[in-house]
């Protein structure tokens, strides 16, 4: 396939891409009575001090990816609890973070999600990111939009900081950078009307997406986080990139001064 073409005016394993993606959404969708139900919440292993993973973490990702194979066996899979050192990144690939939001979902607090993409040639052609909580399902077709729920997601048009809430991570595997991450968390609440800190990263870049937040930065964040995410915020008219280990997005607007903020402690 070309790079740049989208996916969904071809075939998959037999089916038309947005067939597959539709497929996708269901087996997400049926996923998140898992977070539900909650049963294996407390089975808890530290993969760090900081970073944890559940027994439904584990159940979620084994599912997500079984029925995944069944509807395509030739699309690679890379999930946060696999190893994916032998996935190429050029070719074709689902990418899912079962729970993302994990100690958020420990704790019973409601902002954890499940987050979905498909990959080919390094381009993010579908992401979903689902809120069984609210219910919430966010999605994007590079190319053709993004929608909440079936709403059409524009970002914000803010043209100012001083208008603008951001959300900002705070990187707890980085003890070691804490520092310099808080004090670019102040530099840009000094700047911002306010700050959130919403514990999920996928949530957090949907909601740049729609427009409930103007502005998200994170010191370091995985493909899983915000694969989906990014191309949300790019279909909704936002910018989002990788910035080293981290990730930024936010409304065009206001990128430019949200970039000096940061650069300014750099």
């Amino acid at each position: 396939m070309t790079k740049g073409r989208n996916v969904c005016a071809d075939k998959t394993a037999g089916k038309t891409g947005m067939e597959l993606f539709e497929q996708a959404k269901e087996i997400v969708l049926e996923a998140g009575r898992e977070l539900l139900d909650r049963k294996g919440a407390m089975d808890i292993q530290e993969k760090s001090e900081t970073d944890f993973v559940t027994a439904v973490d584990l159940r979620v990702q084994s599912m997500i990816f079984e029925r995944l194979l069944k509807l395509d066996p030739s699309v690679q899979l890379m999930g946060e609890e696999k190893d994916n050192r032998n996935v190429d990144p050029d070719g074709r690939i689902w990418i899912l973070d079962p729970v993302d939001g994990t100690t958020n979902f420990i704790h019973d607090f409601h902002h954890s999600v499940i987050s979905l993409a498909y990959v080919e040639r390094r381009e993010t052609m579908y992401g979903i990111v689902y809120s069984p909580y609210s219910g919430e399902v966010f999605e994007a077709w590079k190319g053709k939009g993004a929608w909440c729920s079936g709403k059409r997601m524009n970002v914000s048009k803010k043209s100012a900081l001083a208008q603008c809430l951001i959300s900002t991570g705070t990187a707890p595997a980085r003890r070691d950078r804490s520092e310099a991450t808080f004090l670019r968390m102040k530099r840009i609440f000094d700047r911002c009307q306010d700050i959130r800190r919403i514990g999920s990263g996928a949530l957090e870049l949907c909601y740049v997406a729609c427009g409930r937040l103007d502005g998200f930065y994170e010191e370091v964040l995985k493909p899983w986080d915000y694969a989906a995410g990014q191309l949300m915020i790019r279909e909704a008219g936002g910018i989002a990139e990788v910035m080293g280990e981290g990730f930024l997005a936010g409304t065009p607007g206001i990128m430019e001064e949200l970039r000096q903020t940061l650069d300014d402690v750099r």
